[in-house]
């Protein structure tokens, strides 16, 4: 046997060993079942609101970060990764199921930090206790800091395996056009057709997703329509079907950082990196609604009428939201809607996680 082989066939064994070692979650070794989708008992507004419970999926407190943990999990358990490296601040949902995930897989786990804002919160105390290396540097070194520390594994003879911060990247967004066609299963089960889509808006990938999975369906609807006139079908407006086959549920990012130029950029990069080729067919700016009126000026920062809204929900439908990211993004919602005078719609909010940041939040008001 010539040495090439051999060591092709050594390098293959040893490859195959770490799969064999490495742990399944049995969770994600089959598709995510569809999370509840229920209409809101409290007034929030003159429309008919609805709540899609992302937060219920069940790992980790769930979330939209378990949903593209889920997709990142089928790429990492058929390789030799070694150790999962990500990147996210202290109160970072994404790094607690992250490091949740890796913990439960058997592998190592390396979160870059930015150092400015250290406040020991419960999704830190979380990600320490799953046993995560956390390594903080100043923000403008992130990108220096992950590339060393990439580097430095590789030298070491491990496989790191790098997850964008957020869940950012197609896995991240393939998990939410699955979850576009969750709702469209939804809407046509029960004949009820949402006007709006909401959601929190911040790496992009979860707006990405919905937009991704909306123009997808409007193809597929397209090719049927084109292939039943051919046959010289005859359509009705039956139930499961929409009255106005043309008509397009307004997707809305609210951002909880971003500014929206620099938002929208980052949302079109997602949706063209996972359209690829039908890029330029399918992609309408219209598509694309991403705003940046209610961010009350970044990262983090809230006011008095988000935490009123996170009291009022939790008292009226008993679901917790934080000020970071839904909470926020559920009174951005209801200021959109008051500000463009929309009423009467049917409004669907997805609620994207984040419970261990509910109970900083009464930690700080006690």
């Amino acid at each position: 046997m010539r040495i090439r082989q051999w060591l092709t066939l050594m390098y293959t064994g040893k490859q195959e060993r770490k799969k064999a070692e490495m742990k399944r979650i049995a969770l994600f070794e089959k598709p995510l079942e569809e999370t509840p989708l229920v209409p809101l008992s409290g007034s929030y507004g003159n429309n008919c609101f609805y709540i899609k419970r992302d937060d219920l999926i069940p790992f980790s407190f769930g979330g939209n970060k378990a949903r593209k943990a889920a997709e990142f999990y089928k790429e990492i358990k058929n390789s030799d990764t070694d150790v999962i490296m990500t990147y996210g601040s202290n109160s970072s949902n994404h790094c607690r199921i992250i490091a949740n995930m890796a913990a439960a897989m058997g592998l190592s786990c390396h979160i870059i930090s930015p150092q400015e804002n250290r406040e020991i919160l419960y999704n830190t105390k979380l990600v320490e206790q799953f046993g995560a290396v956390i390594e903080t540097c100043p923000v403008n070194k992130v990108s220096e800091t992950i590339e060393s520390r990439i580097r430095a594994y590789e030298i070491e003879g491990k496989n790191p395996y790098f997850i964008t911060g957020g869940g950012h990247g197609n896995p991240g967004t393939e998990s939410y056009v699955k979850a576009y066609q969750e709702i469209e299963s939804w809407e046509k089960e029960n004949g009820i057709y949402f006007d709006y889509i909401f959601h929190a808006s911040g790496t992009g990938a979860t707006q990405a997703g919905l937009v991704c999975g909306q123009l997808l369906s409007l193809l597929n609807r397209e090719e049927i329509q084109t292939a039943s006139i051919e046959k010289k079908a005859v359509f009705s407006s039956k139930k499961g079907e929409r009255a106005d086959k043309n008509a397009r549920t307004q997707i809305v990012g609210i951002s909880i950082a971003r500014e929206e130029n620099r938002g929208r950029e980052v949302v079109k990069d997602s949706i063209r990196d996972y359209l690829g080729e039908k890029f330029d067919t399918l992609y309408k700016e219209e598509a694309l609604v991403f705003t940046d009126r209610y961010r009350l000026g970044g990262y983090g920062q809230y006011n008095n009428e988000v935490k009123s809204v996170i009291d009022n929900i939790m008292l009226q439908d008993g679901i917790p939201m934080d000020t970071t990211y839904v909470g926020k993004a559920f009174w951005g919602m209801r200021k959109f809607l008051e500000d463009k005078r929309v009423e009467g719609k049917k409004v669907l909010f997805i609620h994207t996680g984040g419970t261990p940041l509910f109970f900083d939040n009464l930690k700080i008001q006690g």
